[in-house]
């Protein structure tokens, strides 16, 4: 998987652009990129000091390709712990081609998807979590997945483990230890401090576990489902909160056919909206498919926001109507947030929107009630304010380790379960041969997380995800 010859792979978005970055790593870096520069000034690649930048030609024999910004680092003060070069070129996708081309015929060869990342990682630079974390900060689209994604490739995530894991490693080795003074019968671990660290880590872990649901949703963004009725205003909804024309609006019953999706950032968190097909009774068979898919957005959603045409509101029976419906959906999804959005409310009179609010107050419903004009804006911040409120971000403020990752959250779990073991273990009074064995399972765990124990095949499907210039 890993090989010792030079890389080279594009570090820029492909495509034309003012400059491009082609960046090169290995031993033989410099010395290969030494035989196709010239200074302006002369200077001799291979007797320059790390972390320089030289001006300069890029040359093919005595042709030209172009003048570039060089930059060196040396191994293993660089990213990847190697000697690396970036060359700095014009953004022509015919310059970026040659340079390539060039140095694939003199001793490089395409650098595989991270895989300078993965160098990175296999020299010490950098552990697993943090490599991931990498990918992260590069996809992510709102402040709160960049915050979280920058402390772990930080090494918020993984100092937090390496400390427990050096703690249990600890107390594993003496425990191993009793073993070979078994018919002395001396304890050298003392049980009193082992039990306070197990305590330790299960509340570790199990914070950390907890955390996976907040992380996952800021992560990817919050699903937020609009539904309703046809023609009460939800793709007009979706149109201002999106502050563009990104649904069709109609008077036209049943305009929606299938779902709608457009994602905004709300202070910093990212929001994914769904606009549904509108709730009915229906013949038509494209129209049913889209109902039917509305109903799948709801059970997808973290969050449903329940639309109505305010005009519609002012019998008794639509109230009832109204609130059986939204019994329907917190019955089906009890851990679901559901807020009722009264629409069109800038066509009521006072007395009418006062007399609504007292129904709606009778009924229970008011506290999960915002009144709003979809048309005209009104009452759209006051929804976007509640939809921050149903999302805990205290984690996030607090600048918390927050798990984001699938393969991290599966290696907690299976670590947590590991140390029940050895609790259940030491309150069953088990020697400690047999606390050793569920002792060695949480630690390889923990090593999964941070890359102490890994595989070509956990490395080779984490970095196939990355992008080949990094």
């Amino acid at each position: 998987m890993f090989s010792n010859e030079s890389i080279i792979a594009l570090a820029t978005p492909a495509g034309a652009g003012a400059i491009a970055v082609i960046r090169i790593s290995g031993t033989d870096a410099i010395q290969i990129t030494s035989k196709h520069f010239k200074s302006i000034k002369g200077k001799k690649l291979m007797e320059q000091k790390s972390h320089t930048i030289l001006l300069g030609h890029i040359v093919d024999g005595n042709r030209v390709l172009d003048e570039v910004l060089l930059s060196v680092f040396k191994g293993p003060n660089s990213y990847t712990g190697e000697n690396i070069i970036e060359i700095s070129c014009h953004g022509s996708t015919y310059i970026q081609q040659e340079i390539i081309q060039l140095f694939l015929r003199n001793g490089c060869k395409t650098a595989e998807p991270g895989e300078f990342t993965l160098r990175a990682f296999l020299n010490g630079k950098i552990d697993l979590s943090q490599a991931e974390a990498v990918a992260d900060v590069i996809a992510s689209d709102n402040a709160a997945s960049h915050q979280i994604a920058i402390q772990q490739m930080r090494g918020g995530f993984s100092n937090e483990i390496k400390e427990l894991r050096a703690e249990l490693m600890n107390f594993a080795s003496l425990i191993e230890l009793e073993l070979d003074f078994a018919e002395e019968d001396v304890e050298f671990a003392n049980r009193d401090q082992f039990q306070d660290l197990i305590n330790r880590i299960q509340l570790v872990l199990k914070r950390l576990i907890d955390s996976f649901a907040v992380g996952n949703v800021l992560k990817n963004g919050i699903p937020v489902a609009i539904v309703g009725e046809p023609n009460v205003g939800k793709s007009t909804l979706l149109n201002s909160l999106l502050n563009e024309d990104r649904a069709i609006v109609s008077d036209i019953a049943g305009t929606t056919r299938d779902t709608i999706e457009d994602e905004i950032s709300i202070d910093g968190i990212g929001f994914r909206f769904i606009d549904t097909a509108g709730i009915r009774e229906t013949i038509d068979v494209v129209e049913g498919i889209g109902i039917k898919k509305t109903f799948e957005k709801i059970k997808q959603a973290q969050v449903v926001l329940f639309l109505v045409d305010s005009s519609q509101l002012t019998a008794d029976s639509a109230l009832e109507k109204l609130k059986i419906e939204v019994e329907k959906i917190k019955n089906l999804y009890p851990l679901k947030s559901v807020l009722i959005l009264v629409n069109k409310f800038d066509l009521l009179n006072e007395a009418a929107i006062l007399n609504l609010k007292t129904q709606l107050k009778t009924d229970n419903l008011q506290q999960s009630t915002i009144f709003i004009s979809a048309k005209t804006g009104e009452g759209v911040e006051d929804l976007k304010s509640e939809l921050l409120s149903l999302i805990n971000t205290g984690a996030l403020r607090n600048n918390e380790t927050i798990v984001t990752n699938s393969r991290h959250y599966n290696s907690l779990l299976k670590a947590l379960e590991e140390i029940q073991k050895v609790q259940n273990g030491m309150d069953a009074g088990f020697s400690g041969d047999l606390l050793a064995i569920d002792i060695r399972q949480a630690l390889y765990h923990f090593g999964e997380i941070t890359g102490e124990i890994s595989s070509d095949d956990l490395l080779g499907n984490i970095f196939a995800n990355f992008c080949i210039g990094k």
